[in-house]
């Protein structure tokens, strides 16, 4: 199982839509905006890039040592239809500042201190320390989940619903009925099905060992379905 750091970087560092909410900006209670792009440095701190003229960039300018307070948060959806479709959401609040050295013509980069983080998502919640933010790895598979759970569901719906058969008593109650199985959700220690219909629930498929590759993921899933089948 992934750390609630591990999950917590795989969501920050992936495509997952993103606000930053700058409290107190322009008067309101909270101002909320949309990075264009974000990475994670050496030490967890988030780097975002905002246009010039962002009022982040010009409150982060005004701003001296530590105190602009920042909170990011980030909104994981699968990328494949399913009731309940949002996956988790991960909380990171910090402090932030300017970083002129890294920015570019027309687009500034801000520095997100880390003070605070937490996570909810299918896997359950809890807080993460900034420390074991800044140590964690993202999962390997992340750049290609999308990807890889539209082409499951496109191609082996047949075999992802066939899956139910490793569930025995409880996956041949919800046999019946209409029920549909989508992958939601897929790492390096397994594979997340949905399975809806009279009941909903999600299900989830170990690996016989954690992959680090697509290859292996496809070893991996050939192993499921081959166990399924018999």
């Amino acid at each position: 199982m992934p750390s609630a750091a591990e999950r917590t970087r795989t969501l920050v560092q992936s495509t997952c839509s993103a606000v930053l909410l700058i409290p107190g900006l322009n008067g309101a209670r909270s101002h909320q905006l949309m990075p264009d792009a974000r990475t994670v440095g050496p030490e967890g701190e988030v780097f975002l890039v905002f246009p010039a003229g962002s009022p982040a960039v010009r409150a982060a300018a005004h701003a001296q040592d530590d105190e602009l307070s920042a909170v990011l948060e980030v909104t994981d959806v699968a990328p494949v239809s399913v009731p309940h479709r949002i996956r988790g959401r991960a909380s990171l609040s910090g402090w932030l500042t300017r970083e002129p050295a890294l920015s570019e013509p027309g687009r500034v980069m801000l520095r997100l201190e880390v003070g605070e983080a937490s996570v909810d998502d299918l896997w359950g919640a809890g807080p993460v320390r900034p420390e074991d933010f800044a140590a964690a790895v993202a999962d390997p598979l992340m750049e290609h989940e999308a990807e890889l759970l539209q082409h499951l569901h496109a191609a082996h719906s047949g075999e992802v619903q066939g899956l139910r058969r490793l569930l025995g008593e409880r996956g041949g109650a919800t046999a019946g009925g209409g029920t549909a199985a989508v992958p939601v959700a897929l790492d390096r220690f397994g594979l997340r099905v949905r399975f809806t219909g009279v009941q909903c629930f999600d299900a989830r498929f170990d690996f016989p060992e954690p992959v680090r590759t697509v290859h292996e993921l496809r070893r991996a899933m050939h192993t499921l379905f081959d166990a399924a089948a018999s």
